[in-house]
């Protein structure tokens, strides 16, 4: 008999804001060769031991208590409301599940083992596709499951960038702001470097080679994280109605020397002042979950950023988090894929006909 079952994953979270923990975490996280890439492995690793894990678990731990809470982690803590929140809406198991720390996906997997999960709907928590979130994700729920459940039948929800239920939920949620006097809207996407959309097109001649290749249609734009932020974009402004000249796009948290993909968030903070943005609002669609990078970087370093170079307002709208038009979205994907899973062959020759 089919049992079907839904797993939520998400990015992670230390397990406190111990340092010990925090850098932990930061070497699974930093140590995945999706995530810090581009030299041999030995050279990373001497890099990544020898210089990045001196210093910024350090740096990190003292961001983490900027915003952690009673509860835990923000991250987790939401991500949790998410899952109780869409079980209470179904009839069928859902889990939780991170791809960096404690709550791993193998464990997950074994609960819902033990339910008798048969068919499963992984839903990562990623709108975008990159090699770094949601591709990473992917790889390693599918080898937990080989390795937990090998006979569990696994479906993964795509990106969801440009579908219009999560478009009408980021519209719903910025409704409010927008009803503000404000000079400007900012959607800060966490960044990548460059080299990873050159990586994630097969094709090896569009991404960052086509003038304006982000508009030119191909099929790198299936693998392509800044297409499908900008596409993002362009799908709020029609819903939203929003007039297009209020509207600016940038790119957060690079790390590194090489080149990311721009504008940086951070050095438009400082220069929009100048140019006459004083009311500013910031959403941060890449992220369905507020976080570190958006509750510390954006909201309080951001806003530091902005009101130090002359800026007078500065207000970050918050994630989609557990807000009821979010949980709509993700109950109206699980209910489409059961009721896809559970077509007969005859009634799936109905429809085509």
């Amino acid at each position: 008999m089919r049992k079907p079952g839904v797993l939520l994953l998400n990015l992670g979270s230390p397990d406190s804001t111990d340092v010990a923990d925090v850098r932990r975490y930061l070497k699974e996280f930093l140590g995945d060769e999706r995530v810090l890439d581009g030299a041999p492995r030995w050279l990373l690793w001497l890099i990544l031991n020898g210089l990045i894990l001196r210093k910024r678990p350090a740096e990190s731990a003292e961001a983490y208590e900027q915003i952690w809470t009673q509860a835990g982690s923000p991250l987790i803590v939401t991500s949790q409301k998410q899952e109780q929140l869409l079980a209470e809406r179904l009839d069928m198991p859902v889990d939780l599940a991170m791809r960096y720390g404690s709550m791993t996906a193998a464990k997950a997997i074994e609960r819902l083992k033990d339910k008798g999960v048969t068919d499963l709907f992984v839903i990562p928590l990623y709108p975008h596709y990159a090699m770094s979130s949601y591709e990473t994700a992917v790889v390693d729920v599918r080898a937990s499951a080989d390795a937990v459940a090998p006979h569990m039948k696994l479906d993964v929800l795509q990106p969801f960038y440009k579908d219009a239920g999560y478009i009408a939920a980021l519209v719903e949620r910025t409704r409010p702001y927008l009803e503000q006097d404000f000079d400007k809207l900012l959607f800060s996407f966490h960044g990548i470097p460059e080299r990873h959309l050159r990586q994630a097109d097969s094709s090896r001649a569009h991404c960052l080679k086509v003038k304006d290749c982000c508009n030119t249609c191909s099929p790198a734009h299936a693998t392509c994280y800044r297409h499908q932020c900008f596409q993002t974009v362009e799908h709020f402004i029609e819903a939203s109605g929003i007039a297009r000249e209020k509207v600016a796009v940038s790119f957060q948290s690079r790390l590194g020397r090489e080149p990311w993909l721009k504008p940086y968030t951070d050095e438009l903070f400082m220069a929009m002042p100048a140019e006459g943005v004083k009311k500013l609002l910031v959403i941060s669609p890449a992220f369905t979950t507020d976080c570190l990078e958006t509750l510390e970087e954006l909201a309080m370093r951001g806003k530091e950023d902005f009101t130090n170079a002359g800026g007078e307002h500065f207000e970050l709208i918050p994630c989609l988090n557990d807000s009821a038009v979010f949980i709509d979205f993700l109950e109206d994907a699980v209910r489409s894929w059961d009721a896809k899973a559970t077509k007969t062959p005859a009634a799936e020759h109905a429809a085509c006909c």
